[in-house]
């Protein structure tokens, strides 16, 4: 197991550089650089000041030599300075704002599976019932919903109309007089729309991958024999087929990771949250790349990491893999 992290690990390396390398020429091939915004809306910026910008920027320089400049910079873990007013370390600035990116897609991850899992248990067992085909429905639906219509329409019909829950940021005015209590129970009560915009999606397709694996597994000669020997429903069911069950909803869900990191950008936006993906639309618009490139690279490290975490659970859950 030790060797094949290691070996997973170094491999992660060169995977993460051609990850860098197509995001860094595909950011300088969309129209537009972060000098326009300062001078095309300034009537007094001459040809020669965009010069200058581009020049102080490195913008001047071959792309090649561009991602050299800035790839050596990354070994050092330096993401450079960011092209906004501010002018600060793209790393202190993505650092503030990832603890809220991550606590948010963890408590969406948390409420998938909690909920996905047995409701596709359940409609494996009662294949057929009522349940099954209303989960269905509420399956084909959660796929054809867009995250972004259903977040708007939950602001406008929870939030404005009947004022149940804030649909701004996470603290509200009076945060800081408040108990830990009510600081805790505050910005609870602010996430309850975000996370339920981000788990929604991932809750219709989990609880369907986790029943149509349920079915595989019941079909099986050995939940025959568990049964034949006398054994309970709810033994054969949680003890012998739900860990084969849930082999593949762990693989896809590391492979799931980048779509709750790159769904961030859309709910953060919307509810004004101070997340990464808030940070990661603001720099597109202002074109600031060494931003754009360190949110990335962070993205895709998590994404990387989130596919390790995978594998690694599904070694855990099948000893068959561990011993092999």
């Amino acid at each position: 197991m030790i060797r094949y992290l290691l070996r997973r690990l170094l491999l992660m390396i060169p995977l993460l550089i051609g990850i860098t390398l197509i995001s860094f020429v595909v950011i300088h091939l969309a129209p537009g650089e972060p000098t326009d915004l300062q001078t095309q809306m300034n009537p007094q910026a001459s040809a020669e000041l965009q010069e200058r910008l581009r020049a102080q920027y490195g913008l001047d320089q071959p792309l090649p030599v561009q991602y050299g400049r800035w790839l050596s910079r990354l070994v050092r873990l330096d993401f450079g300075e960011s092209f906004a007013q501010d002018n600060r370390p793209v790393l202190g600035k993505i650092l503030e704002r990832l603890p809220i990116t991550i606590f948010i897609n963890v408590l969406s991850i948390t409420a998938i599976l909690a909920t996905a899992i047995p409701i596709g248990i359940l409609s494996a067992t009662r294949r057929n019932s009522f349940f099954d085909r209303a989960t269905t429905i509420f399956v084909f639906i959660g796929f054809a919903t867009p995250s972004f219509w259903l977040a708007l329409l939950l602001m406008d019909q929870l939030g404005v109309r009947l004022g149940l829950f804030p649909v701004v940021g996470l603290k509200s005015l009076g945060y800081d007089y408040l108990s830990w209590g009510g600081k805790l129970l505050d910005m609870a009560h602010h996430l309850v729309l975000p996370v339920l915009v981000s788990a929604f999606g991932g809750l219709a397709g989990f609880s369907r991958y986790m029943r149509s694996n349920m079915l595989e597994v019941i079909r099986q000669d050995y939940i025959l024999t568990a049964r034949a020997k006398g054994l309970s429903e709810r033994a054969v069911i949680y003890r012998h087929a739900l860990r084969n069950a849930l082999l593949p909803v762990i693989t896809i869900l590391g492979l799931s990771v980048p779509g709750l990191i790159g769904g961030s950008v859309i709910f953060e936006t919307i509810f004004a949250i101070p997340g990464m993906g808030k940070l990661f639309y603001d720099g597109v618009m202002m074109r600031d790349y060494p931003l754009i490139m360190g949110i990335l690279v962070i993205g895709a490290v998590l994404t990387l990491i989130g596919n390790l975490l995978a594998d690694l659970g599904y070694a855990l859950a099948d000893p068959r893999i561990r011993k092999a």
